[in-house]
């Protein structure tokens, strides 16, 4: 895990000292997504040394600390403790936040009949089956697609990876909450939020890397002013536009 990180434009209420929404792109919003796609093990896992809010974190440590001895034989405290992950956002590889686990190939052979004119619907797991058709040896081996193999192949061939569309910009609101940008969306949040005097809002951009989403994380479980709370709160990470 490197340290890379992305920006994002914040619209900045200076009058309350809050965010009123993010502009970001697809990198941003594919990192929202991969959040959602995180076990609740890991998470805990992630947020071990911090204090949380609830009884999730004391749970954890609590499984932690169970002796082996309680736990059933073809079991093990790893699948909920560290549990493995298999989404796969390439081109957020060093802001993801936990590795990721390659997805787990088994190798399945199928074979058919070995007659010459294939008209055999039958298919086996075991080649020295005989055709129920026409006694043949079901010996001619055929490929096996899984459908994890199709969705890869699928997403490699069309140059699509992570989650949404990269043609769009993104805003963000401090809950989190995500719309596609426009001008009307904008007004919109304006005029709902009772902003009349534009004079109290600023731009700034910000750096958002590692920390920042483990940040993000922790306060997406603690509270719906997330965006203010980890930027506002942090104002080092923050430059005036």
């Amino acid at each position: 895990m490197t340290n890379s990180t992305m920006s994002l434009k914040l619209l900045v209420n200076k009058k309350d000292r809050k965010i009123v929404f993010a502009e970001a792109n697809k990198d941003f919003i594919d990192f929202l997504f991969y959040m959602l796609t995180l076990p609740i093990g890991a998470i805990m896992k992630l947020l071990a040394n911090e204090t949380l809010l609830g009884s999730l974190g004391d749970l954890y440590q609590s499984i932690h600390n169970l002796n082996d001895m309680y736990i059933l034989q073809n079991k093990t405290k790893d699948t909920v403790l560290n549990p493995k992950l298999s989404t796969h956002v390439p081109h957020l590889q060093d802001l993801l936040l936990l590795p990721i686990d390659p997805p787990t190939t088994i190798e399945r052979k199928f074979y058919r009949c070995s007659a010459s004119n294939h008209r055999c619907r039958h298919v086996t797991d075991e080649p020295k089956t005989l055709c129920p058709n026409c006694r043949y040896p079901m010996s001619e081996e055929v490929a096996y697609v899984s459908l994890d193999t199709y969705k890869v192949a699928t997403i490699v061939s069309a140059g699509e990876v992570g989650f949404v569309k990269a043609v769009v910009t993104y805003m963000v609101m401090d809950d989190l909450s995500v719309k596609p940008m426009s001008t009307i969306s904008t007004i919109t949040l304006l005029n709902r939020l009772s902003i009349k005097d534009v004079c109290v809002l600023e731009e700034k951009e910000v750096h958002f890397g590692i920390a920042e989403g483990l940040k993000l994380l922790k306060a997406s479980l603690e509270c719906k002013n997330v965006l203010t709370r980890v930027f506002l709160d942090s104002e080092d990470h923050v430059e005036i536009v």
